[in-house]
């Protein structure tokens, strides 16, 4: 590890640890930037968030808070909102009351992409809250949606038939074949107990949570799959977020509560995660007979310092062939856990230089966006944040070494207005490069009230990728999915109407989801593979690293089950070829160990590839 780094960790550890990360909460933002108009950073004995402190409102021409505003009337048409039209808008999310007193009512649900009946296109599956009325039986629960695929740009609601309404507070979706049966499974983390849905391969699923020894309890988060012991089985982690009780909530405005605790500038809005106890994470290992036994605090992943745990993801980050941990948590700092290769892991958090951003402050992490954006063969992370900090995006250096490059990236800046969760690398016009999605939304309705400069309801942002080198903000044309503000949280994406283009799919907080259909209107070619692992891998592939090569860019990507803000993308691979209309090769890493090189003579299409059989048009 680098020597700062190795100082930095050795100053967390001699100290209290608690009293290190409140130390690290003073720390200011750039002092040059034009946002930074900085009134002091939030006291660290307060609830709330974690943030950057408190920066001038951004306004665009017409007076509108950036977040709601800034919108192009002759910009290009990159996303379209088709949510109507694709039959999703009679579905609604449900999260508690509109005023959002509690802070299990405002942070919303995932999403998850998913072939559940091996027909060859992606379905959807959107995971739905409750309400007080509902946990107590004085009131139906909210259903979670099943859309399957039409073919034909529809979608068609099957939650009740397949039996996976969940009907409970639900917030996450993680979708892998734990079973290797051939067919998907989907892992709900509710509050309360979880669900793990088994495809009976015939439409339906049947839930074996208790059964199989993972229903847990209280609150967990955004779940991933991954063969952590590289036994060919898949394994679950679930973070969990805070010990929640709803009996004795803290709520804003109760006498018991210090005024200042439950505020933000200066306004009562709900309390937490600050001054609220964490929930443990949990590592399940697959035993291969249906069952998973809880090895957490054995594999060191257990989470003993009680951090906010969000969103998670299985990936190999330092190349060495082995799945290591990446968590996402709210307002503490972030874990890197990295796989050693006999069962368990070590903590690099702060070592690594992904614990804190570049300033030494814990971030609000939600989101978790995973991928190789410079094309170096090497995985960076970008995490979205509260509303008041910038996203940071950590360059992987190699080596398990990450530095945090948002502002000469160009993300910093003019994310900070914004209050982000589920965030992505993907090429939305297939030119070569990753671009970088952030889907927005607040967690106070207050922020529609006052002048901070920020709203309730926000517009997405998309970053067109410049070579590696720095990202630019795509304008956003008015009346466009990137011209409208929503309240997103879970977002995933993937082909869904297989045109060769990267769609978008936002579970939206107490209203409709979105759907964005991606309309870019290059000619660039793609290819995209969907890989099937042999006997000695999971069935799906998940963990499986792959590098194509095609003109002069050697591009990577990776099969993740997990991610992004508890939602779950295409597990199929997507790359866009630009002008290259010939791919000199693909080299697959298996979970399994074997490498294997093909040389596919088919672009423009989606390629099944099975381990060691080479590849067939799907």
């Amino acid at each position: 590890m680098k020597l700062v780094r190795v100082l930095i960790l050795t100053a967390f550890l001699a100290a209290d640890i608690g009293t290190a990360v409140a130390r690290a909460q003073s720390v200011g933002n750039q002092t040059d930037s034009p946002l930074a108009n900085h009134e002091g950073a939030q006291s660290p004995s307060r609830g709330g968030a974690s943030t950057g402190g408190v920066y001038a409102p951004v306004f665009d021409a017409g007076h509108r808070p950036i977040t709601a505003g800034g919108f192009i009337k002759d910009a290009p048409l990159i996303f379209e909102d088709v949510t109507d039209k694709a039959g999703l808008s009679g579905w609604h999310h449900t999260m508690g009351t509109a005023a959002k007193r509690f802070i299990i009512e405002a942070n919303g649900s995932g999403v998850a992409l998913l072939d559940y009946d091996n027909d060859g296109w992606l379905d959807i599956y959107f995971v739905n809250g409750s309400t007080y009325d509902a946990m107590e039986g004085k009131a139906p629960a909210p259903r979670a949606a099943l859309f399957h695929n039409n073919h034909d740009g529809t979608f068609t609601d099957v939650a009740v038939t397949a039996g996976v309404t969940n009907d409970r507070w639900g917030f996450g979706a993680a979708v892998a074949d734990f079973d290797n049966d051939g067919y998907p499974d989907i892992y709900v983390s509710n509050f309360g107990a979880n669900r793990l849905y088994h495809n009976n391969r015939d439409g339906t699923f049947t839930d074996v949570a208790v059964k199989a020894g993972v229903a847990l309890g209280n609150w967990s988060t955004g779940a991933t799959w991954g063969d952590y012991d590289n036994d060919g089985r898949l394994d679950l982690f679930v973070p969990g977020y805070v010990h929640y009780d709803m009996a004795t909530a803290l709520a804003p405005g109760k006498d018991s509560i210090a005024y200042s605790f439950c505020t933000f500038r200066g306004i009562n809005v709900m309390c937490g995660p600050h001054g609220l106890a964490g929930e443990p994470d949990h590592l399940f290992h697959n035993n291969g007979d249906g069952t998973f036994t809880d090895v957490s605090t054995k594999a060191g992943v257990g989470d003993a310092k009680g951090y906010y745990g969000l969103s998670s993801a299985f990936v190999d980050v330092n190349n060495d062939g082995k799945l290591d941990l990446i968590v996402a948590n709210d307002s503490t700092p972030n874990y890197l856990y990295l796989n050693k290769g006999d069962g368990t892991f070590e903590d690099v958090s702060y070592a690594s230089g992904f614990a804190l951003n570049e300033n030494g402050r814990e971030t609000a992490s939600m989101g978790l966006a995973i991928g190789d954006y410079r094309n170096s063969g090497l995985l960076d992370i970008c995490t979205t944040t509260f509303s008041d900090d910038y996203n940071p995006l950590y360059r992987n250096d190699g080596e398990a070494n990450f530095t945090d490059v948002s502002y000469e990236a160009g993300i910093a800046e003019i994310t900070i207005p914004f209050l982000g969760w589920g965030d992505g690398f993907f090429d939305f016009d297939n030119d070569g490069w990753k671009d970088l999605f952030f889907a927005n939304g607040h967690v106070y309705p207050q922020a529609d009230e006052f002048t901070w400069g920020t709203t309730f309801a926000q517009k997405p942002l998309l970053f067109h990728n410049l070579e590696g080198k720095k990202f630019s903000l795509v304008p956003a044309l008015e009346g466009s999915g990137l011209g409208r503000v929503y309240r997103s949280r879970g977002m995933a994406f993937g082909d869904l109407f297989h045109t060769g283009r990267i769609d978008v799919v936002i579970n939206a907080l107490d209203g409709p989801p979105v759907l964005l259909r991606n309309v870019n209107p290059d000619h660039h070619h793609w290819l995209e593979l969907k890989l099937i692992g042999g006997a000695k891998s999971p069935r799906d592939a998940v963990g499986a690293a792959v590098y194509l090569t095609a003109g002069k860019i050697r591009q990577r990507a990776d099969v993740i089950a997990g991610g992004s803000y508890a939602s779950t993308s295409d597990p199929r691979l997507h790359f866009g070829l630009g002008e290259n209309s010939h791919v000199e090769e693909i080299e697959i890493h298996w979970p399994s160990g074997l490498v294997e090189k093909l040389h596919p003579t088919a672009i423009d299409r989606i390629l099944a590839i099975s381990e060691g059989k080479g590849d067939r048009e799907k």
